[in-house]
């Protein structure tokens, strides 16, 4: 018996290991689809993975874009974008992102995403921070 209760033991904490691992993914898909969509300059993809609270502050792919070119350059504009760690916390997923821009500097990005109510996630926020600097 008490074997049997080790093992559904062990098999839950890794089913939840997987599922965490699975949302971290998820996420991660989200991020890079964004990131691939302003390579591309593709506003309309880019906007489509902001979640509603970024599109009621910007109501158009356009609008969404501009803001994206001009107040987060490393992220519109880059030679390399690597992910870094991760944190899930209930429906929420915050991501780092360690980001070489056009002009060779480091940058750090954490973005962060809400699970939305068909289990997709959506980009709630990204701050900058240049690499080395405190927070």
């Amino acid at each position: 018996m008490r074997i049997a209760a080790l093992l559904v033991a062990i098999s839950l904490v890794f089913s939840s290991t997987a599922a965490l691992a699975d949302d971290i993914a998820a996420a991660q898909d989200v991020i890079r689809a964004q990131e691939q969509a302003f390579v591309r300059g593709d506003a309309n993809a880019a906007y489509s993975h902001a979640a509603p609270s970024i599109r009621e502050i910007f109501p158009a792919p356009d609008v969404f874009m501009s803001m994206v070119q001009s107040g987060y350059p490393p992220v519109f504009r880059h030679r390399s974008f690597e992910f870094g760690e991760s944190k899930v916390e209930g429906g929420w997923i915050a991501q780092r992102v360690h980001i070489i821009d056009a002009n060779g500097e480091a940058w750090i990005a954490l973005y962060t995403l809400e699970q939305q109510a068909d289990g997709s996630y959506k980009i709630t926020g990204c701050s900058l921070l240049k690499a080395g600097q405190a927070v």
